[in-house]
């Protein structure tokens, strides 16, 4: 059978029900969105009254930060209704989500409702995180059974990427593997196949990570603000790390999930570790839940100095002001931008940080290795549901084969640690890892057939470290690989991926080497971020030191770079995530083709740090600028709204919102809605280019300019804001700057000028403004707090 699915039905609108339905909405998916009549309706006639509950739930998911949409006009893909008025419409949805309370009566309640309306072969999924699957689905018909399983959703659904399938024993293999495919190729998941026990698989082992936290805390004296400073981003884990993050989820979910485990899990050779502290009982009583409450384990406050994040005390339960720890092991650490080899060396320290590791570890490692084959008989959806689910950078079995699998076993069974038996029968075999990369491929140890086995699906995960065997040429920041077909890639590892001077040469030398012997270049990379942009920190030593020869150089070399990328004889496809902001910006404004991240922020921000885009980008929009220009509207209105994108370093809160923005190209750029897909696609765009029969653009000379009767109406504008108190008198500066490079100069009439003409006037601007003090202050404000000042 041929399954598709061209709309959904979400059945409750609470906090995960709402962000779901803007999450479908948001991939394209017309939605229909209910819950139930409030009680003060139930006599009403009113529609608006109705689905009051509804609506302002949806309203409140709007509204929220971070944003569940990726462009606010999705909302409109919604209709919002109730179970009495509107569940019959459900016999037009392909797939019904249900997302009510937690309580198996009221779940068997809808689903008796379902049945009268659902059409034979409509997908039918709960999104719970507690109870059975396989017990919800008691006293319903062969078809729904067939048709039903868990879609455990992680919340928030757009962010957050683990997407968990959990079917019963009547589950279609069918359904299974639809869900498992569609859930990764159009929710842009990683979907996780799970078994029906306990928490699932993400659940289970992260919240034994955190209780087990618990316990060591408590055994070596730790503080709270230790232990967020332990187990954040310094070993691959989210900001929140341990305590912020369970401020957000709400404690009392924690400690839900905590005792479902310890009572349901009676075999559970770690169960003690699940029983709750006396002290986080006492906050759970206090009904100090996290955010939700107001006070968790931070509580905000506010004063005459302002506003201030503090600190519960464990020991008097009192809150205190937050403390910076200091460990020697984790300064010494923080400069190495490897994270393996962080891990490494935090793990071997000799202070009391090295000790917490190497207790945290072991007791992880522990509990990873009995959970096969319970949760799973794979290891290696473990690990892909942590790092899905729990933003962890690196997975539990990943971690283990970091510090190295016997010589860890060793030391864990020295401290008083258990390892399940199928470890040691793995590492009798020959085999030291429990993963490999083979032919560009990872492979996975399988403990059923104890052998490696290729991850399914990896194909369309192209990730370039796979292919370092066929490095072709590298630097001190770049490498550049064969990725097969006829294909390069090319990806660079600096701090923020920033690009400087190593990473021009790295992409000038890739372009050449592609035209040489390749059918194309990806450019792409697999950090946290594709690039922040160019190197200010280098920009401002050679402004502070007035090597204007130099400077313009630097600008120079960086504009022929984005001209070399875009006049290739080779097509040139770039795949950003993240961040990608000033140059890295410029660097896909440049590209043959642009295969984003959904979750893309991209923006020319150069007016941030007063200066305006130097590398290409401010030509780039006054060329797209020109091409949009409409005999039957004001020439200066598409000029303005590209002029104002930058004169406000507007940044795409998505790939799609880059779109309306004019960053992305309809018609030629594209979204890969997992994040894990996008380089794959941009070697098969590479292939189709070249395919096509790709040549090499020919440089626009044809470049329509409005001269002094476009700057006038910017100048106006720009005057308008100043007066206004919208614009410093520094903003006005330099927005007058990146008018008159806009508008072409100082020339009488509109004008048809030359890509070159534009990039001259480009670096010129940039130059100048270099030579402002402002501009020098903002520079050194990003450098020494990540932020500028408006000054």
């Amino acid at each position: 059978m041929k399954r598709s699915i061209k709309k959904v039905a979400v059945l409750g609108s609470g906090v995960m029900g709402s962000r779901i339905a803007c999450h479908f909405a948001g991939i394209g998916l017309p939605v229909l969105l209910l819950d139930m009549v409030p009680a003060a309706a139930a006599e009403s006639t009113k529609p608006a009254e109705r689905n009051k509950l509804v609506n302002d739930a949806l309203a409140a998911a709007v509204k929220s930060n971070p944003s569940p949409v990726f462009t606010k006009s999705v909302v409109n893909r919604i209709k919002t209704g109730n179970f009495d008025d509107n569940l019959k419409e459900i016999a037009g949805c392909d797939w019904i989500i249900e997302v009510v309370v937690e309580r198996l009566d009221i779940k068997q309640l809808i689903y008796e409702k379902v049945e009268k309306f659902r059409k034979p072969g409509t997908l039918i999924t709960s999104n719970t995180s507690g109870i059975p699957i396989h017990m919800m689905a008691e006293g319903r018909s062969d078809d729904f059974k067939k048709h039903f399983c868990g879609t455990h959703f992680f919340n928030p659904p757009r962010y957050l990427r683990l997407l968990e399938i959990i079917p019963t024993p009547h589950t279609d293999t069918e359904v299974v593997d639809f869900l498992m495919h569609y859930g990764d190729v159009h929710l842009g998941k990683t979907t996780v196949l799970c078994k029906d026990t306990p928490a699932f698989i993400a659940n289970r082992i992260g919240v034994f990570s955190i209780m087990s936290i618990f316990h060591i805390m408590e055994k070596q004296g730790l503080t709270i603000d230790e232990i967020d400073a332990l187990t954040g981003p310094i070993i691959g884990r989210p900001k929140s790390a341990t305590f912020r993050t369970a401020d957000v989820v709400g404690i009392d979910t924690l400690v839900k999930v905590a005792k479902g485990v310890a009572d349901n899990c009676p075999n559970d050779e770690a169960k003690l570790i699940f029983t709750i502290p006396s002290w986080l009982e006492k906050i759970t009583a206090n009904n100090w839940l996290g955010d939700k409450t107001g006070q968790g384990f931070f509580k905000k406050t506010k004063s005459a100095a302002g506003k201030e994040i503090l600190t519960l005390n464990l020991q008097t339960m009192e809150y205190v002001a937050r403390t910076k720890p200091k460990f020697a092991s984790l300064e010494a650490a923080k400069p190495v931008e490897d994270l393996k080899q962080r891990i490494k060396m935090l793990s071997a320290a000799p202070d009391k940080a090295g000790e917490f590791y190497r207790a945290f570890h072991f007791s992880l490692f522990s509990y990873i290795s009995f959970r096969i084959p319970e949760i799973s008989d794979e290891l290696y959806r473990v690990d892909d549901a942590m790092m899905a689910g729990f933003g962890w950078e690196i997975g539990a079995f990943e971690s283990w084969d970091t510090l190295g699998v016997s010589k860890t076993v060793e030391a864990m069974q020295a401290a008083g640690y258990s390892v399940a038996p199928w470890v040691a029968e793995m590492l009798a075999t020959g085999a030291t890892s429990f993963y490999k990369v083979e032919n560009g491929k990872r492979i996975c140890y399988d403990v059923a057939s104890k052998s490696y086995k290729t991850i399914p699906g990896g194909e369309s995960f192209l990730i370039l470290k796979n292919h370092s065997d066929k490095l072709i040429w590298k630097n001190s920041a770049c490498r550049m690989y064969d990725i097969g077909d006829g294909v390069a890639g090319l990806e660079w590892s600096t701090k923020m991926n920033s690009m400087g001077g190593e990473v021009l040469e790295g992409v000038n030398k890739a372009i050449s080497k592609a035209e040489e012997s390749f059918n194309g270049l990806v450019i792409a990379n697999e950090g946290p971020n594709f690039s922040a942009g160019a190197n200010v920190g280098m920009i401002f030593m050679l402004a502070i030191e007035q090597e204007y020869d130099e400077l313009d150089m630097a600008i120079r070399m960086f504009q022929n770079t984005m001209m070399r990328l875009r006049y290739s004889s080779v097509p040139v496809v770039t795949a950003p995530h993240g961040l990608t902001l000033g140059g890295g910006c410029e660097m896909n404004l440049h590209a043959d083709k642009v295969c984003a991240a959904a979750e893309t922020y991209i923006g020319l921000v150069e007016l941030g740090v007063g200066l305006i885009p130097g590398g290409g980008g401010t030509k780039e929009f006054a060329l797209r600028a020109s091409d949009e220009l409409h005999e039957d509207e004001p020439e200066t209105n598409t000029l303005k709204k590209r002029f104002f994108s930058i004169a406000t370093a507007k940044v795409a809160t998505s790939a799609q919102e880059a779109f309306e923005m004019g960053i992305l190209r309809q018609g030629q750029d594209e979204v890969v809605m997992n994040i894990g897909r996008r380089i794959a696609e941009a070697k098969k765009s590479v292939l189709e280019l070249h395919e096509a029969g790709y040549n090499t653009p020919v440089q626009r000379t044809d470049i329509k300019v409005l001269g002094k009767s476009g700057l006038g109406a910017m100048l106006a504008g720009i005057n308008g804001m100043w007066r206004g108190g919208y614009a410093t008198d520094h903003d006005a500066l330099v927005a007058r700057k990146l008018a008159y490079v806009m508008c072409g100069g100082d020339l009488s009439a509109q004008t048809l000028v030359s890509e070159q003409y534009l990039l001259d006037l480009e670096r010129e601007a940039f130059l100048s403004l270099c030579g402002e003090k402002k501009s020098l202050e903002r520079i050194q404000s990003v450098l020494k707090s990540g932020r500028p000042i408006r000054n």
